[in-house]
């Protein structure tokens, strides 16, 4: 599969040996990672396949975060808040790669598959491991405080037959999360939902509870263990503990129980904000959808809005929400300037108490339009500050997605999509241009330059779309994915355009529409395939005889020096022919800053571009002529 690492031969396992026909539990350990890519294509698949009936009565997984191919740099991550257990068990197996799998502390070859990734293991496997007799039969329970912060764990172990293992014998008990989802991805593949991650052992995963060296029919051994749930906890509804039985001498599992998930009597959920990703107005308007997981009604509690950063009058809901049951709460009407928002909600003071607080909590991002800004518009990145000013990204999913790059087409900075590590094929994200007044331009044009590589064969996809009515109807103007949207040849290395050459410039007709309005709304969407990254440099839109970049190599030659420049620059141009030429420099908000008519003749020529008055930064030099057009970016320096 895509960006794995080479399996290394792991341990040669054989059946477990038959001794009394005892129902066995299967355990299947995941070793996943957050900052594998392959990890979060493989996992959906798998989780699908493991939350079949059939499998859920035969196998119970957890799951490892580890650290392949590398540890999330984040403090807080699902590794680096379980690192020591997670180092150990990864190295107990002495897994060398992610994803992969062990069944019953054995490689899944044994029962079946053809190799120990996940994504080769299916049901057959599961029930092959399920059919391998045990002595061992296990009862489970816990008693959580009135918190749900500590638990008392009770485990019965049973033998129904003599049992002597190979090595030491342990009792592992795991805490884990059933599900849990995130806003934003802990690690750099983009994956935000996990299942069934261990969140700490007790007392530890390496020692475990110690076991008889021997056993004899018919001996019953009772277990009593103190679990304090560690902080970091996401979601104490999700929280169950599994316990198995394994040789240390062999790594052999001989048998599986666990509990049900945590059931919490007062548990609200906030589901959802909702409110536009963007619209075209001076408020915004959110509401939320709230979920009561408890078993409970829940008859009041305060809602705290936040909008960037600032605390807003609370909301105090009282009503009734059945257990179960999912309401929506209009929040209100809050006055907003144009540009990006981060809206924050808080629910607190849940009626019966709430000691289950972290999914009350969530953010989103909405961009209100208000002003369109007068074209041409030339954008060049060369800024560090992403999205621009009056720019706006919408990216759903939290994921991996449009971010501000140094590596740019002939210049500094240009705008990438992160492909190779977005794992979600199908995973939309947009990038919105300034909001467009084209009142002066009869004739609109776009121009913009990309540079794309596949992996392998994927059709990543970028689109480019136009809309005169705020959004409520899209025209799709540019559409190219795959071997048509590529700029280069393949590379299973992380993609980053290492010249000119590797970039190509698209030519884009804006909508009839669009013509002369004073009110265009562009934006470019990327629609993932996990395939290799993107950039976009030099957008412009401008009228179609200005400003468009085009190659005209054929016909004249263009080159700007010196550069950077300080006091003066000149455009040094060499034609084929003489011509009428148009010399317009402008900033990266579209301003005007230099425009001279200029005669071009046969061969070499030069103008002078006094850059004294320029402020510091990147500029946009547009030579426009009867025989063709060229764009060259010109840094100043002060």
């Amino acid at each position: 599969m895509k960006k794995t690492s080479t399996f290394l031969s792991m341990f040669l396992g054989i059946g477990l040996i038959a001794n009394a026909q005892s129902t066995r539990l299967a355990l299947y350990e995941e070793f996943t990672g957050e900052n594998c890519p392959p990890c979060a294509a493989t996992n959906p698949g798998l989780d699908a396949m493991l939350a079949q009936p059939a499998n859920t009565v035969n196998a119970q997984c957890i799951k490892w975060q580890v650290a392949i191919p590398s540890a999330p740099s984040a403090t807080w991550s699902l590794y680096q808040t379980n690192s020591t257990e997670i180092n150990w068990r990864d190295n107990y197996y002495s897994i060398s790669s992610a994803p992969s799998g062990i069944m019953d502390g054995q490689n899944v070859t044994v029962f079946g598959a053809s190799s120990n990734h996940p994504a080769n293991m299916n049901s057959t496997h599961i029930a092959n491991a399920q059919a391998v007799t045990t002595p061992f039969t296990m009862t489970i329970n816990s008693v959580w405080d009135a918190t749900f912060s500590n638990a008392v764990v009770t485990i019965t172990v049973a033998s129904s037959s003599a049992f002597t293992p190979v090595g030491a014998f342990k009792l592992r008990l795991v805490l884990t999360e059933k599900e849990i989802d995130f806003a934003t991805a802990p690690g750099t593949n983009g994956e935000k939902h996990f299942s069934n991650v261990v969140r700490k052992s007790y007392p530890d995963i390496q020692n475990g509870t110690a076991l008889p060296a021997a056993w004899v029919a018919s001996q019953v051994q009772t277990y009593t263990i103190n679990c304090a749930a560690p902080s970091y906890i996401q979601n104490k509804a999700e929280m169950m503990f599994v316990a198995f039985l394994q040789d240390d001498g062999d790594k052999k599992v001989w048998q599986t129980t666990r509990t049900a998930p945590v059931q919490i009597p007062n548990d609200i959920k906030l589901n959802t904000i909702a409110i536009p990703s963007f619209s075209c107005a001076n408020s915004l308007n959110p509401s939320i959808i709230v979920y009561n997981q408890g078993s409970t009604a829940i008859t009041d509690m305060t809602i705290t809005p936040t909008i960037d950063g600032v605390a807003q009058t609370p909301v105090n809901f009282t009503g009734n929400i059945a257990s179960l049951a999912t309401t929506t709460i209009a929040l209100g009407t809050y006055t907003a300037a144009a540009g990006n928002h981060t809206i924050n909600v808080n629910i607190t003071g849940v009626s019966g108490g709430d000691p289950n607080t972290a999914n009350n909590v969530k953010t989103v991002n909405s961009a209100l339009v208000q002003t369109y800004f007068a074209a041409p518009l030339i954008q060049a990145f060369a800024a560090t500050t992403f999205p621009p000013a009056n720019w706006f990204v919408v990216n759903a999913d939290k994921g991996p997605s449009w971010s501000r790059v140094a590596a740019g087409n002939n210049g500094a900075g240009s705008a990438k999509y992160d492909f190779y590590n977005n794992g979600v094929v199908g995973d939309k994200d947009e990038m919105y241009v300034l909001p467009s007044d084209l009142s002066t331009m009869p004739v609109p044009m776009l121009s913009f330059d990309v540079a794309y590589a596949q992996y392998a064969n994927e059709n990543d996809k970028l689109q480019v779309m136009a809309s005169v009515d705020c959004g409520a109807n899209w025209t799709t103007i540019f559409d190219k994915a795959g071997s048509v949207l590529k700029t280069v040849n393949a590379q299973t290395s992380a993609f980053t355009p290492a010249s000119s050459a590797q970039w190509r410039n698209e030519l884009v007709s804006l909508p009839a529409a669009a013509a002369s309005n004073p009110s265009v709304l562009v934006k470019f969407v990327a629609t993932a395939a996990y395939g290799n990254n993107m950039y976009i440099d030099n957008i412009n839109i401008s009228n179609s005889n200005v400003g468009i970049k085009t190659n005209n190599a054929d016909v004249f030659n263009v080159q700007l020096y010196p550069n950077p420049s300080s006091d003066y620059t000149n455009l040094d141009i060499t034609s084929k022919k003489a011509a009428k030429a148009n010399v317009v420099v402008y900033n990266t908000i579209g301003q005007v800053v230099f425009e001279k008519e200029v005669s071009l003749n046969e061969g070499f020529n030069s103008i002078n571009i006094n850059t004294q008055a320029f402020s510091a930064g990147v500029y946009n030099v547009v030579l426009s002529s009867e025989i063709g057009n060229s764009v060259k970016k010109l840094n100043v320096t002060k």
